[in-house]
């Protein structure tokens, strides 16, 4: 089973801790991220996001993000992270 969480439009300091909870809340599945919403992507979301993938990596699952917006995917690359991590959307 695959779960899906939709990202809010503004993933900024106060957004971290309750995305790292929600995303923990689903460690043992498969997990797609919906960033078709975000507007503004704060760097502490941005790790949350990072290491979620890399936890879920290790644990021999996707955390997959999908469908991202083009404000999402500028401000992902700003920060220089890797483009990799996107399944599909506006990044390309």
């Amino acid at each position: 089973m695959t779960a899906a969480v939709v990202l809010p439009a503004v993933l900024d300091i106060q957004q971290a801790a309750p995305l790292r909870e929600q995303l923990l809340a689903l460690r043992g599945q498969s997990v797609v991220v919906d960033g078709s919403l975000v507007e503004r992507l704060g760097a502490l979301c941005l790790q949350v996001l990072i290491s979620a993938q890399q936890t879920w990596a290790r644990d021999g699952l996707n955390l997959i993000i999908d469908q991202v917006s083009e404000a999402f995917a500028e401000q992902w690359n700003a920060f220089g992270a890797p483009v990799a991590a996107f399944q599909s959307g506006e990044s390309a």
